[in-house]
């Protein structure tokens, strides 16, 4: 029996895991992938908004601009790549003239702070390759760049090292309101919410879960519950008093099971284009079009790590994991982009990708305690600029939770987090004294990231560690560079079998069913 229970484990639901992990609740995570940020926070424009997009008003301006305020504090304790670059909006000769005005309007009724109308000979300062066509900009001081896979594991390994419960590989199947059938089966929690309470049902015959890593966890009997990880026809149970959806694209299935007030979620695709750090000077601000009602069209900005990012497309399907790219969509993006950004290096592109945004019939972000189930707290229709607004959201959720059951803060409470080593950032002698330390940081394994199997080895060992290839990659960035894991796959596949005990038919690309070695040709 948790206090509260959280469906999903992207970054809206991390953020708010992190936010109750503060106070003396016990909470799990629930989570349908085999780690955190493998939805919609794993393919993205990691970009942090500075507020003027959104109508004054809405949750997502007021969300938006508060996330953003809060992402240097959240940077810093979870040592995650952020800067602000700023941001243009241009505007071209065939745009309608007043859009930048009407931008800087809501801007400035959102509370954004810095903003600058710019004429074409300003905007040409600050950016030398924008398009010829572009007459002016709007010009976003406080807009930011970031690393999403950082900040979501962040959240979510700061989040367990306080005590929250992580189950993966757990796609849950059904939800329902259920009573205790005797008093005597309450717990003895000291913010015990009374019944009735959350049945949460699944069938993962590889249910991975991940205790907290705290010694101080309120929720210790839950922990070390076996019943809890898996029964034997292959199903879970797992029970809650309050139930948080914060399920992405299937956030509208989790709410439309329990209330009356129906959800629809439409997967928004949107296509990208990653070039080579080659490319990544091309452009120093983060570079938007003028918005449609599909949204903030095709940006070219540069990533926190040196790379450059075209995209994305807004298309809406029918198929919540169509996360596949297309060649008409990928031609949009490089004719599309040019009407902004002239002369973008096509020819450095290392990978294309496609993310998928759950846009909700309502057009704003649905948040808070549903109406008609008492103990439902939705998370739902978390579009951009759901990331820049993560934050917010969990303190939003979390304050709202904590409130109605009277959860008393921790006193222990720890908000720092570190992230695997990057000896790229090191001098020669900080790198030289890590490798004194440990050798595994001078075995090089990943040559276009220059990335060690030290660095590999911390990212399976901490705390919700890598269990594979794709796991490390956002831990580490092994397999991110030019060619794409062409070279360092079989090593890191063998250091995956090797801290894990695997066999080598038992690593995965991204978990069960995407097993890279299907058998043995011959033996050597």
């Amino acid at each position: 029996m948790y206090d509260v229970a959280i469906i999903g484990a992207g970054v809206t639901g991390c953020a708010i895991a992190r936010e109750l992990a503060k106070y003396r609740l016990s909470t799990c995570v629930i989570e349908r992938e085999e780690d955190v940020c493998c939805g919609t926070s794993k393919a993205n424009s990691a970009i942090i908004h500075a507020g003027y997009d959104a109508h004054p008003g809405s949750l997502k301006a007021r969300l938006n601009v508060e996330g953003n305020r809060l992402m240097d504090g959240l940077a810093q304790d979870l040592d995650i790549p952020f800067r602000r670059n700023g941001s243009l909006v241009v505007m071209t000769r065939d745009n309608d003239p007043d859009v930048l005005h009407r931008l800087y309007e809501q801007g400035q009724a959102n509370g954004v702070p810095g903003l600058r109308i710019l004429d074409q000979e300003e905007a040409r300062q600050m950016e030398p390759n924008l398009s010829e066509d572009v007459i002016a900009a709007l010009y976003a001081p406080t807009g930011g760049i970031i690393c999403p896979f950082e900040l979501t594991m962040g959240l979510a390994e700061n989040a367990s090292a306080n005590g929250v419960d992580f189950f993966f590989n757990a796609p849950v199947a059904s939800v329902e309101k259920v009573s205790f059938p005797s008093p005597s089966q309450s717990s003895q929690n000291e913010n015990h919410i009374a019944a009735p309470f959350f049945l949460i049902k699944g069938k993962a015959p590889s249910l991975r879960f991940e205790p907290s890593g705290s010694e101080n966890s309120c929720n210790s009997q839950a922990s070390s519950d076996p019943d809890l990880r898996l029964d034997p026809d292959g199903s879970f149970s797992i029970h809650a008093r309050l139930l948080v959806n914060a399920a992405g694209l299937y956030a509208d299935l989790i709410n439309n099971q329990l209330s009356a007030r129906r959800l629809h979620i439409v997967p928004r695709r949107g296509q990208y284009q990653l070039l080579d750090k080659s490319a990544g000077r091309h452009v120093d601000k983060t570079i938007f079009q003028a918005p449609s009602k599909m949204g903030k069209g095709v940006l070219v900005a540069p990533t926190v790590h040196g790379n450059l990012l075209v995209g994305p497309t807004a298309e809406d399907i029918d198929n919540k994991e169509g996360v596949n790219t297309t060649g008409e969509g990928l031609s949009y993006l490089a004719k599309t982009a040019s009407r902004s950004v002239a002369e973008i290096p096509l020819r450095e592109v290392i990978t294309s990708f496609a993310g998928l945004r759950a846009h909700e019939d309502g057009g704003d972000f649905v948040l808070g305690p549903c109406e008609d189930v008492p103990g439902l707290y939705n998370a739902a229709g978390i579009e951009s600029p759901g990331l820049s607004s993560a934050p917010a959201i969990g303190r939003m959720i979390a304050d709202q939770i904590t409130e109605a059951c009277k959860a008393q803060i921790k006193s222990d409470f720890c908000p720092v987090r570190r992230r695997v080593t990057d000896m790229g950032q090191m001098d020669l002698a900080g790198r030289n004294m890590k490798i004194a330390e440990n050798p595994a940081y001078g075995r090089i394994i990943c040559r276009c990231e220059s990335v060690s199997e030290g660095q590999i080895l911390e990212a399976i060992h901490r705390p919700l560690g890598a269990r594979s290839l794709d796991a490390v990659k956002r831990r580490t960035r092994a397999g991110m560079g030019r060619c794409q894991a062409g070279f360092c796959s079989p090593k890191v596949m063998e250091i995956l079998e090797r801290e894990l005990a695997l066999t080598p038919d038992r690593v995965t690309k991204h978990g069960p069913g995407s097993e890279i070695i299907c058998g043995e040709n011959k033996k050597i």
